[in-house]
């Protein structure tokens, strides 16, 4: 850890940045090791309090973000693991925008550590097939969500992202890793040939949300960003359940296909529970 008289003689924009990886580093070690507040020495509390002092002396942030280093001063002085990480975080992220390197969601430090696939609670019959989903960012948001609602197993179109690019996997936070998933052709859904079940589409022009009757088990379709659900897959969802469609109020009228998905699942899910 750089000593405070060395980092009180860097250039603004270096000391900012050195700051901003100690902070990040001790973030990180806060929540891998899972031991808390201990961890850290008497010597690393004060540290953490001076530099934030340091930064509360800057006249060039802002007002906004005077208060941020005021409140990170407070949450320090109570010890408490919890509000130790976020002062760590919550400074961490402004000295990050000060310097033009803010994080994505992506990159965030997943405090929960590797998941543990044997307390997963799954919803028999719930599953879902993402068809061409594009973007890595989006199907490892869609993993993520699935887990949460207690979707069964995951089924891929062949042009689907991969599930496994870093950009999936920081997204998902560990759900890959315990959510079962292929990848196939719809038609060729094993569900689909050895016990024909339930298939619906979540596209505009369906029945609004709010009056779809949803299935105890199913597949749900969800489709390409630019190009939605594909011809074929909306003629086989209109020959079962049809289309479920979320009725929008903006100019807009239309939703991020991860945001969708989740409310879809969320739909369906408290359906199953009522």
């Amino acid at each position: 850890m750089i000593p405070l008289y060395k980092l009180e003689k860097l250039h603004r924009t270096q000391k900012l940045r050195k700051i901003a990886k100690v902070f990040a580093m001790a973030e990180n070690r806060l929540c891998s090791t899972g031991k808390g507040a201990e961890i850290f020495s008497a010597d690393e509390i004060v540290f953490f309090n001076d530099a934030v002092k340091l930064l509360a002396a800057d006249t060039q942030f802002s007002p906004n973000a005077q208060k941020v280093f005021a409140e990170a001063l407070h949450l320090l002085a109570e010890k408490d693991t919890v509000l130790l990480r976020r002062a760590l975080n919550i400074v961490k992220h402004i000295l990050l925008s000060q310097t033009g390197k803010e994080q994505a969601d992506w990159d965030f430090t997943n405090s929960e550590g590797k998941l543990d696939s044997k307390k997963r609670q799954v919803i028999e019959g719930m599953h879902v097939y993402l068809e061409d989903i594009r973007s890595p960012f989006n199907v490892g948001a869609m993993f993520r969500t699935a887990e949460s609602f207690g979707i069964e197993k995951m089924f891929l179109s062949p042009f689907c992202a991969d599930p496994r690019h870093t950009r999936a996997e920081r997204t998902a936070m560990g759900c890959i890793d315990i959510v079962p998933w292929e990848r196939c052709e719809l038609s060729s859904l094993e569900l689909l040939q050895t016990n024909p079940v339930c298939i619906f589409a979540l596209e505009t022009g369906g029945v609004p949300l709010g009056e779809f009757k949803f299935p105890k088990q199913g597949i749900l379709i969800a489709g390409s960003e630019e190009l939605g659900v594909s011809p074929g897959a909306l003629a086989a969802a209109d020959a079962s359940l049809g289309r479920v469609s979320i009725p929008c109020y903006g100019t807009k009228a239309s939703l991020n296909v991860s945001v969708a998905f989740g409310i879809a699942l969320q739909a369906w899910c408290a359906s199953l529970q009522d």
